[in-house]
């Protein structure tokens, strides 16, 4: 059975949460930390793979990381001007 993210990125939020995160100057372990706060439990390693798309994030995570950087889970997705 085909899998719903065959591709090389595991994620789509990635980038975003990486641009966030440096805009507030948090560090990855700074995230990991806020996160810890709200119960979900994302070690810096995972704040890592995440940022870089080799890992798949949880609806809760994404809750998470929007409550943790100030936004909204839809900024999460927003579209990457490059």
């Amino acid at each position: 059975m085909a899998r719903i993210i065959d591709g090389e990125n595991m994620n789509i939020v990635g980038h975003n949460i990486r641009r966030l995160r440096l805009e507030r100057k948090m560090s990855q372990q700074a995230l990991s930390n806020q996160l810890e706060l709200l119960g979900v439990y994302v070690c810096r390693g995972s704040v890592s793979r995440i940022e870089d798309k080799q890992r798949t994030v949880t609806d809760i995570e994404l809750y998470a990381f929007a409550k943790v950087l100030g936004v909204n889970i839809s900024d999460l997705f927003a579209e990457i001007k490059e």
